[in-house]
């Protein structure tokens, strides 16, 4: 382990796959510190490809050539309920009880279709821009998998039976967001950022390298926490849904997305992949986390509950 930007740490991912019980559990509690203190971590070497198909590079490339399509054309690839796959258009996302919208534009790609899916959304996959079909399911795939391991690092440090946690997200309503940041238009709303203060909806978020810095974490002092992923590292964060099953005990951090300044006028590319529980999943507070002086802050309710409620709070449903 060492240290990040700020003091986040930065973990080492074959650590947990070693097989070392030694190694496995130190990184399973660092993870944990990490979490129950800023909310996010810094994960070396995951076992993304690092070259070739399904690379970040190549998942970056195919979408860059789709968001500089024209808007007609990125409208044909949309207009899934709830902005849940395919093409999202720039200015229609906004932060939980901001006022106005982001400045950005998204592509969603979900789960392959099959039967333990059948009830989500299709996925969308333009014909301008086949290089996504080819390269955006190897890198979700590989996501997923570490997603999985992150949340058994987290079972095992909270003393939590395994699958507590990992266990919700088989074959979970994921969701890898590609997103573009287009340059600051000169008309822009003052109050506008890249992307407004929010804390994440789902159960622990995984951050590819960016193309540009602009991701801010709020520490409790009320100071901006610069963090970025180096290249072929990620950055690892908890959501709403994990805070509320451990009573806030693993916080989801506030962040945001600053407009860049100075030398950096140009547009921004991340990509972020949600881990989402199945929908039918119960996100009620675990008893692990209940004492006589913290109860249950939050009522129960299902992740596909919960998850559609955020989507109409947010503008996209």
């Amino acid at each position: 382990m060492t240290g990040g930007p700020g003091g986040v740490p930065t973990l080492r991912f074959s650590d947990f796959e070693s097989g070392d019980a030694t190694a496995r559990h130190a990184f399973a509690r660092a993870l944990r510190d990490a979490f129950r203190t800023f909310g996010f971590a810094i994960i070396a070497a995951p076992p993304l490809p690092a070259a070739g198909t399904g690379s970040v590079a190549e998942v970056y490339r195919a979408f860059e050539h789709f968001f500089a399509l024209d808007a007609d054309q990125k409208d044909e690839w949309g207009g899934v309920e709830g902005g849940q796959r395919g093409y999202t258009r720039f200015g229609v996302e906004h932060a939980l009880d901001y006022r106005v919208p982001d400045l950005k534009e998204f592509f969603h790609v979900g789960p392959a279709a099959g039967p333990a899916t059948a009830g989500y959304p299709r996925n969308v996959w333009p014909s301008a821009v086949p290089a996504i079909e080819t390269h955006a399911p190897i890198l979700f795939d590989a996501l997923q998998t570490c997603a999985t391991a992150l949340l058994e690092a987290l079972e095992l440090a909270e003393g939590l039976a395994h699958g507590t946690f990992s266990g919700m997200v088989v074959d979970g309503n994921h969701v890898l967001r590609a997103l573009h940041y287009p340059p600051i238009a000169a008309g822009a709303d003052p109050a506008a950022l890249r992307a407004a203060p929010h804390e994440d909806i789902n159960l622990i978020t995984l951050l590819c390298e960016a193309t540009d810095p602009g991701l801010e974490i709020l520490r409790p002092d009320g100071r901006w926490l610069p963090i970025e992923a180096p290249t072929g590292q990620l950055v690892v964060n908890a959501g709403d849904m994990l805070a509320r099953m451990t009573n806030g005990a693993i916080p989801a951090t506030t962040h945001r997305v600053a407009n860049p300044v100075g030398t950096r006028p140009g547009s921004r590319y991340s990509l972020p992949f949600f881990a989402h529980p199945r929908p039918e999943c119960d996100l009620s507070v675990l008893a692990r986390f209940i004492t006589r002086d913290q109860p249950a802050r939050t009522p129960p309710i299902t992740a596909g509950n919960f998850l559609a409620q955020r989507l109409r709070e947010i503008g996209l449903s």
